[in-house]
């Protein structure tokens, strides 16, 4: 089995950073080479910013290159919910940007050439007890006639053609899409590159100061200033950004992958081929990759450690969750197994915008692979000045109470959760 991720490992890597010193004025800086810095960064240089993206690692290190590969419309939370919480209108605005983040994927990998095997699947919202069915239903019925008519509720006898384990029925949301992580992330960094944006590997930015309007950011490689800056970093946020460390609960995130299943194993297994997630709260959530592994992740353990230990022993609970669901897998061999952060709010909704200086976008609290590419780009025309079409836009943002960047709580929210999970 290798301890490392399925997408890294199966994607050319990038060959266009800039390797000589960095030091320079630039118009924009962008921190982070993940989805939302390099298609904010592609974004400006088509506009003939002068742009530079400032990455700690190598692009795509982060949660751009450790997801389960799911491009999900809709929220993280029920419909319902975020109508909820945020009132009608907003709801129905951040559900159609989630929308529309699909189609702007599609289009920018089209356009751009990426060969990434973008395909609309659909995703399937599976419920795993008879009361889920019931608050799917429930949320399906405002879903399909307020936002999203292209919903459809399935029963159990549905889903003998789809999925190869009993549920009680799921909600498909026939938008959503996948796609290969890996090489999206190399394809998207290069189209940045050959729009004329210069991308840095390790460079991490070690210190921010601003005077005189003007940035200034000493990295791991170099000084740059800057007229504006965006942090695109998430879950990898460091320290000398404590506004967003404080507002950003990292939560760590793990993957299995199969071997490469038979065709009477996928015909068992998942013969409709969509992206699926389980209703528990605690809950796994799977597709088959391009070559035909299942690819089966989840929270396992509430930890923000993700390393070969951690990543390990979330993985062996992740192969008993999966043989739980899919018994008829029981005796196939795991590749791969690997760990992320994911960038989680309070609220578990994503924020962007504008903060003292600073442009960002972040927090998407496990939806962030569908909705990056395309907030990243919102953010950029706002920074270019072009009408603001941030569903995000003044957003209140409180603080995470007690947390100062180490999510010493997970420990109890997992607790809380696993008990939900026991009784509800």
């Amino acid at each position: 089995m290798k301890y490392l991720s399925y997408w890294h490992d199966t994607a050319a890597g990038f060959e266009g950073a800039r390797g000589a010193p960095i030091d320079g004025h630039y118009d924009v800086a962008v921190i982070g080479g993940g989805f939302t810095g390099l298609s904010a960064a592609r974004q400006l240089a088509k506009a003939g910013t002068k742009v530079i993206v400032l990455e700690a690692q190598t692009v795509g290190y982060g949660a751009s290159g450790r997801n389960g590969g799911h491009l999900n419309n809709g929220l993280a939370h029920g419909y319902l919910a975020a109508k909820e919480e945020l009132g009608k209108e907003r709801a129905i605005a951040l559900y159609r940007a989630l929308d529309a983040s699909i189609d702007t994927l599609e289009a920018i990998i089209a356009e751009e050439g990426i060969d990434c095997n973008f395909r609309r699947a659909g995703k399937l919202k599976l419920a795993s007890k008879s009361q889920h069915f019931e608050s799917l239903a429930r949320n399906f019925e405002a879903l399909h006639a307020e936002a999203d008519p292209d919903t459809a509720l399935l029963t159990p006898a549905d889903l003998k053609d789809e999925v190869g384990s009993p549920f009680h029925g799921a909600m498909l949301s026939k938008k959503s899409a996948m796609m290969h992580m890996g090489r999206y992330v190399v394809g998207l960094a290069a189209a940045a590159s050959r729009r004329g944006a210069v991308i840095a590997e390790k460079a991490a930015v070690k210190e921010h100061l601003q005077t005189d309007g003007r940035h200034v950011l000493k990295t791991a490689r170099g000084i740059v200033s800057a007229d504006q800056v965006m942090v695109a970093t998430g879950a990898y946020t460091t320290s000398n950004f404590g506004y967003f460390r404080r507002r950003i609960i990292p939560v760590g995130s793990f993957i299995i992958a199969t071997r490469p299943l038979t065709d009477a194993e996928v015909a068992a297994t998942m013969p409709g081929n969509r992206t699926c997630v389980n209703s528990m709260n605690i809950g796994n959530y799977w597709r088959l990759s391009p070559d035909n592994r299942l690819i089966f992740g989840g929270r396992a353990r509430f930890s923000a450690t993700s390393d070969q230990r951690s990543d390990a022993r979330s993985g062996a609970i992740l192969r008993e969750n999966l043989v739980r669901i899919f018994p008829q897998l029981a005796n196939v061999e795991i590749d791969y197994c690997w760990g992320g952060l994911v960038d989680m709010t309070k609220d578990r909704f994503p924020r962007a915008g504008y903060h003292d200086g600073v442009w960002y976008a972040m927090g998407y609290s496990g939806h962030g692979a569908q909705l990056s590419t395309h907030l990243g780009m919102t953010i950029a025309d706002a920074m270019l000045g072009r009408p603001d079409q941030n569903p995000l836009k003044d957003l209140d943002w409180p603080v995470v109470p007690g947390h100062f960047g180490t999510p010493w709580f997970l420990p109890l929210v997992g607790l809380y959760y696993k008990a939900l999970d026991r009784f509800q």
